[in-house]
């Protein structure tokens, strides 16, 4: 039984605390702050101060003053004109506001991480950094750089069976979905969320979940493209496909949209970023993860897709300190027309108030209590008003309690937090802009639907009335109730899709309804059915996917409140076999590159070793060819081709040599051209540097250096005359050093059998300078030793690493080494290789400036 609402309900005074509140919230970070408006460390956090003026080295974000205009975005019409208009108005300002702060760092040495989605720059520095970007007038405050949790009590594993009902429709359903009436929402629109997409910025997705996988947006029914619809910016995830190393996230989009009764919008789709490395989530993630969001990339992080952005992001993550910039990431989200849901928290003990954690008790954010299956408010749940600005806090509550849903390794765990009630909101915005989608992208007029249909409990002890309280918020989580009184004017359209010859149904096909300033695209489910919720007017409906002609029909016209069947129906398409030889950068051909069609549900090939490979059955269309090389991919990159199949297709796949994820470098193989060195430097020993004049400016991403160190673990670093390079990592990376030309970076040592010398070679204006490490033994095994050496051109800024005597033993081919180049901040670079055995003897790798 589900009690009936409240009708008729005041809330002037919670209204007016809430509206002064987002208000506030909408202010620019520098505002929110209020620094004082003398230079200096008025500017600066506490906590930043108190590190360097101890003598360290602090992490911190420079907030600039600069903020874009995004009204353009809000006044949009459309999903995909929203986000794209408040992405090109952030990106703008960001590039034109970060150019003198970043030339200032690059003539300092100084790497850092630019945002646009917050204008703000993360970089390290001491105190005499600090003192000087404070005194910059376009600096709006410097803040700490900071971690935030998902909450040890989520995790505590309460393994209690999940209290489990019977839904509207007959089905067995999760206790939180019958009682917030989702399963009635199903039942009485039938209305599972489609053509919604949702995502979360959590510890990641097990992809290959049982109850996740077929609504991925990038599965296409038995392959994944996982281009624009995931992100990890921690580098967790090595395979590049959704992984979830915590199991967290797994659960929130489990409740969101996973199948056989745990989510609330079954029928909507799913994207992810991973923002938390593992029960932590570092700032560094959490924006990149955020920027992501609104303008999803391909998975070299390149070629923005604002029109990609999902409509709804859940955030089931908080901690203690307020972080100004975030709001500017929800300010941005919202101008886009993206729904957001925060956690309110776990600080909880069921009496005192104020136990919000941000960044969902603060400003502009949405947030959520927990409640459980007897009704009771979770001791857990944090209550307001909020410790950061006062505001009325939760907003809303969902169950949170002994919350069943998706758990990593393919099976289901029961667990408690406000992180579990987040995601029953997140998905019943689904249901409700799925069902009204005159809604979508309407964050005002959702929120006052979720607030008024709320019911009511009355626990005023923290403030508020016993319509909307610091405690429950508007109430409990009635999402029948909001698709109720949403403005329904849409026509719901259904129908079947089916094999014109044969009559058998299609799954898995997409059905695209288009009209001025609207559009709206679905999958077909098991039985080839699909569902529509559509504005009047008229549309072109397309139809098309895999094995069938694409076929359009124009003039279909849908009345106000009209439900109508609309079957459509296919004509298969004949099948063909594709083949070829994929080619390395030197033109030979590769053995060991898998070879797919990202569009086609068939299985990949591999080339063989005369690089041949064969798609034996493929239906006619139109796909894009991916050709993978094997590790070591040295300068190899992955050839992506269209190719049209409209009988047998040979194809030859060269691939292209690869690049960092801006560009700015290449890599390819070189002719061998040994520079023996001539002058030596000081340097011997383990763990050692010394640092060397450069006998012409050398440009390293963007900034002449004259001078350089030199290490003894084969590094050359532009940025610090010494700084941990004992363990080697994969490049780029965001932990220092940086800024470097990784020729070798092993653990190495010079003895008396070993030297370091340099040597120029050329006239002014095309000299060759290089750094040459002979001899050089490794520490784990001083029997085994490397020469190589690293050359610099004057004319074209060109880098060439050479590597002469390499023997058999694996650690002499790089096995425990590192080879590349990475910039001044660690988020660009080009690896050649990371611990594998690469090298051979007597050859040469060239990183040209540009693309080759």
């Amino acid at each position: 039984m589900h009690p009936p609402r409240t009708s008729g309900r005041r809330r002037a005074a919670w209204a007016a605390a809430v509206a002064a509140a987002l208000l506030a919230g909408s202010a620019p970070a520098a505002a929110q702050a209020a620094p004082s408006a003398t230079p200096g460390p008025a500017k600066v956090d506490r906590t930043v101060l108190d590190t360097v003026e101890a003598g360290k080295d602090a992490t911190f974000f420079v907030v600039l003053k600069d903020r874009a205009d995004l009204s353009k975005a809000r006044t949009a019409r459309g999903h995909a004109k929203k986000a794209t208009a408040a992405f090109d108005a952030l990106r703008e300002t960001a590039a034109t506001s970060q150019g003198p702060l970043k030339a200032f760092l690059d003539k300092a040495k100084v790497g850092y991480q630019s945002y646009w989605i917050a204008n703000t720059l993360r970089l390290t520095g001491d105190e005499a950094l600090v003192e000087k970007l404070a005194a910059r007038p376009d600096v709006a405050e410097i803040i700490p750089s900071r971690t935030y949790e998902i909450d040890d009590l989520e995790q505590s594993a309460a393994a209690d069976a999940a209290t489990q009902a019977t839904g509207a429709d007959g089905s067995t359903v999760e206790w939180g979905i019958d009682d917030i009436r989702a399963d009635e929402v199903w039942a009485q629109y039938a209305d599972r969320g489609e053509g919604i997409v949702i995502a979360n910025i959590d510890s990641g997705v097990q992809g290959s979940h049982p109850a996740l996988q077929s609504s991925y947006r990038g599965w296409n029914g038995s392959t994944a493209v996982h281009d624009y619809n995931w992100f990890d910016p921690t580098g967790v995830c090595t395979t590049g496909a959704p992984c979830d190393n915590n199991g967290h996230g797994t659960h929130t989009m489990g409740t969101m949209v996973g199948s056989g009764g745990i989510g609330v919008a079954p029928g909507a789709t799913w994207i992810a970023a991973k923002g938390c490395e593992s029960s932590s989530c570092s700032d560094p993630y959490l924006l990149a993860a955020g920027q992501w969001m609104l303008a999803p990339t391909d998975r070299n992080g390149n070629n923005p897709r604002p029109d990609l952005a999902p409509d709804i992001i859940n955030n089931s993550w908080g901690g203690t300190d307020g972080q100004n910039f975030y709001q500017d990431i929800v300010a941005a989200w919202h101008a886009a027309g993206i729904f957001d849901a925060f956690a309110a928290g776990n600080a909880g003990d069921g009496v005192t108030c104020s136990t919000s954690h941000p960044p969902g008790a603060e400003g502009v954010t949405y947030s959520v209590g927990a409640y459980d299956a007897d009704g009771r408010i979770a001791e857990f749940s944090g209550f307001g008003p909020s410790p950061i600005d006062g505001s009325p806090r939760p907003h809303i509550a969902a169950p949170g309690v002994n919350v069943r849903s998706a758990w990593i390794g393919g099976g289901y765990r029961a667990i408690n937090g406000t992180s579990m009630a987040t995601p029953h909101v997140a998905g019943a915005v689904a249901l409700l802009w799925s069902a009204a989608p005159s809604l979508i992208g309407n964050i005002d007029a959702t929120r006052a639907l979720l607030n008024d249909a709320a019911r009511d409990v009355d626990d005023t002890h923290c403030g508020g009335t016993a319509d909307a309280n610091n405690v429950w918020g508007e109430g409990k989580l009635d999402v029948l109730g909001a698709v109720d009184a949403s403005p329904r004017t849409a026509a719901l359209v259904t129908g079947t899709l089916t094999d014109r010859a044969t009559g058998a149904v299609l799954p898995g096909m997409t059905v695209t309804t288009e009209s001025a300033g609207f559009s709206r695209t679905v999958l077909t489910d098991a039985a080839g059915r699909y569902r529509l919720a559509l504005p009047a007017g008229e549309y072109t409906v397309t139809v098309s996917g895999y094995g069938y002609a694409t076929a359009t029909e124009s003039g279909f016209t849908v009345t106000t409140g009209e439900t109508a069947t609309h079957d459509l129906t296919m004509n298969a398409v004949p099948h063909h076999a594709v083949t070829g030889t994929v080619l390395d950068v030197t033109g030979r051909p590769l053995p060991g590159a898998t070879v797919r069609l990202l569009e086609a549900p068939i299985a990949a090939a591999v080339s063989d070793a005369s690089g041949r490979f064969t798609l034996p059955d493929v239906a006619e269309g139109s796909f894009t060819l991916t050709a993978t090389p094997a590790a070591p991919v040295k300068c190899n990159g992955v050839r992506t081709t269209q190719v049209t199949v409209d009988g047998d297709e040979t194809v030859t796949a060269a691939l292209p040599n690869r690049t960092d994820a801006a560009g700015t470098y290449a890599c390819a193989p070189a002719a061998y051209a040994w520079i023996d060195g001539r002058t030596a430097v000081a340097l011997s020993g383990d763990e050692n540097a010394a640092t060397v004049n450069l006998p012409f400016p050398v440009r390293h991403y963007g900034v002449d250096y004259t001078s350089a160190s030199i290490t003894t673990n084969g590094l050359v670093n532009f940025l610090q005359p010494r700084l941990g390079d004992y363990a080697n990592t994969a490049l780029p990376g965001a932990a220092q050093p940086n800024g470097i030309v990784a020729a070798f970076w092993d653990d190495l040592v010079l003895d008396k059998k070993s030297s370091v010398k340099t040597a120029v070679t050329g006239t002014a204006g095309s000299r060759r300078f290089a750094i040459v490490w002979t001899n050089a033994a490794l520490a784990a095994d001083t029997s085994a030793r490397v020469t190589f050496e690293a050359v610099f051109e004057e004319a074209t800024g060109a880098i060439t690493l050479q590597y002469q005597g390499i023997g058999t033993a694996a650690g002499e081919k790089g096995a425990s080494a590192t080879l590349g180049i990475e910039n001044q901040g660690g988020t660009d670079g080009l690896g050649y290789s990371f611990d594998e055995s690469a090298l051979t003897d007597l050859s040469a790798i060239r990183f040209t400036q540009g693309t080759i």
